[in-house]
C-alpha cells in the first residue's frame, strides 16, 4: 500500500530537457511503450492521437510542447500555440498552460524562463492532485464502496490522480471498500487504463460496462461516484468524459452521491454555463471499427461526442485544491476562487 502523501509510481510524462518522454497510452495495458517528442507537432499529434490524454495531463505536454518550439526556433511560438490549442479542443487545462506560456513570452522570458513555467506546472499539479486526494477522501465514508468512470489517474495527470487520486488516497487510509470502474467505451480508458492502475497499486476494483452502472447502484449499495473534468463552467456545469451525466442521473436516483474532482485551472469562468463549452466529436471509426477491425456494417454513420455535460444541481461537491465546494453554483465557486 503507498502512502496516502506520495505520488503514484505511474508517472506517464517525462521531460528530457531537448523531447518529451511520453508514455503511449493506447498500448496499454498490453504494452508499455514511449514516444520521444521533439516537436510542437509531434506533442499535438500525441495528444489529438491520445497518446496521452486526460485534462491536465495534456496541459502539461503542450507547455512542454511549447518548450520545444521556441528551443528550435524563437520566432515559431505563435504557430506552435496554435498548433497546440487546436489538439483537443474541449480541454480547458491545455489552453490554460499555454495562457502562463504566454504571458511570460510576452513580457521578455525566453525559452529558460518557459521551460522553468512548464517544470513548475508539471510540478504543481502533483502538488495539487496529492492535496485534493486528502480534502475528496475526507468526505468518503469508511468501507466507501465507489464508481469512477474513465481515466482520472497517474496517467492522465502529473502523477497522482484526481479522481483516482482521491480513491488512492482514501484506499492508502483504509476507507475504501470496494471500487467500480467503468470500461468507458469507445477508447476503453477504463478498461486499459484505470484497471491498470488500480491493479498496480493493489487497491479492490471491479470492472463494469457502462451501461450496468444504473443497474449496480439499484442492486448495491455505492456511496459516491467520483469523476474528473475536463471543463468547469462558472455556475459548476461539468464537462467530462461521454458517459458522466449518465452516472450523475443514475446517482440522484438510486441516493449516491456525486464528486468532481479537478484542479483549479479546470474552472472557465469566462464560460457561464455548461451550453457554452465546446464538445468535441472525433472520428465514426472509433465506434464502428475496434483496432481497425470492423464491427458495424460498412457504410454505417454514428454520432460520437466524447465529452458530455453534467448540470451542477447533479453534483454533490466539487473538490479542487483550493478547497471543497459543496452544492456547487456560480455564487459558490467565485467566492472559492475570487
Amino acid at each position: 500500500m503507498t502512502s496516502a502523501s506520495s505520488p503514484s509510481a505511474v508517472q506517464p510524462i517525462g521531460w528530457l530537457g531537448d523531447r518529451l518522454r511520453l508514455l503511449d497510452q493506447r498500448l496499454l495495458p498490453m504494452q508499455e511503450e514511449y514516444l520521444d517528442c521533439r516537436s510542437a507537432e509531434e506533442v499535438a499529434q500525441a495528444i489529438h492521437g491520445m497518446a496521452v490524454r486526460g485534462a491536465p495531463a495534456i496541459g502539461i505536454a503542450a507547455a512542454y510542447g511549447l518548450v520545444l518550439a521556441v528551443r528550435r526556433n524563437p520566432a515559431s511560438f505563435e504557430q506552435a500555440e496554435k498548433v497546440l490549442a487546436s489538439s483537443r479542443p474541449t480541454a480547458v487545462n491545455l489552453r490554460w498552460a499555454l495562457a502562463r506560456l504566454r504571458g511570460l513570452w510576452q513580457n521578455g522570458g525566453g525559452a529558460d524562463a518557459l521551460e522553468a513555467e512548464a517544470r513548475r506546472i508539471h510540478a504543481e499539479d502533483l502538488s495539487q492532485n496529492l492535496h485534493m486526494g486528502e480534502l475528496g477522501a475526507a468526505l468518503l465514508p469508511q468501507g466507501a464502496r465507489v464508481i469512477t468512470h474513465c481515466n482520472t489517474g497517474a496517467l492522465a495527470t502529473g502523477g497522482h490522480g484526481t479522481a483516482l487520486g482521491v480513491i488512492r488516497t482514501a484506499h492508502a487510509q483504509g476507507k475504501i471498500e470496494q471500487v467500480y470502474n467503468t470500461e468507458t467505451r469507445p477508447w476503453l480508458q477504463g478498461a486499459r487504463l484505470t484497471a491498470w492502475e488500480l491493479m498496480r497499486e493493489g487497491i479492490p476494483s471491479k470492472l463494469i460496462a457502462d451501461g450496468a452502472a444504473a443497474h449496480l447502484m439499484r442492486t448495491e449499495r455505492i456511496d459516491w461516484v467520483i469523476v474528473g473534468a475536463d471543463r468547469i463552467a462558472a455556475n459548476g456545469d461539468t464537462a467530462n468524459k461521454i458517459g458522466t451525466y449518465m452516472l450523475a442521473v443514475a446517482a440522484q436516483r438510486h441516493g449516491a452521491r456525486f464528486m468532481v474532482v479537478a484542479p483549479s485551472g479546470t474552472f472557465d469562468l469566462s464560460c457561464p454555463y455548461g451550453e457554452a463549452i465546446p464538445i468535441e466529436e472525433r472520428a465514426a471509426q472509433e465506434l464502428t471499427e475496434f483496432r481497425g477491425q470492423p464491427v458495424a456494417p460498412p457504410g454505417m454513420q454514428a454520432f460520437n461526442p466524447v465529452f458530455d455535460v453534467t448540470p451542477a444541481e447533479l453534483i454533490d461537491a466539487i473538490v479542487c485544491e483550493r478547497g471543497v465546494i459543496e452544492n456547487p453554483d456560480a455564487r459558490r465557486i467565485a467566492a472559492l476562487l475570487r
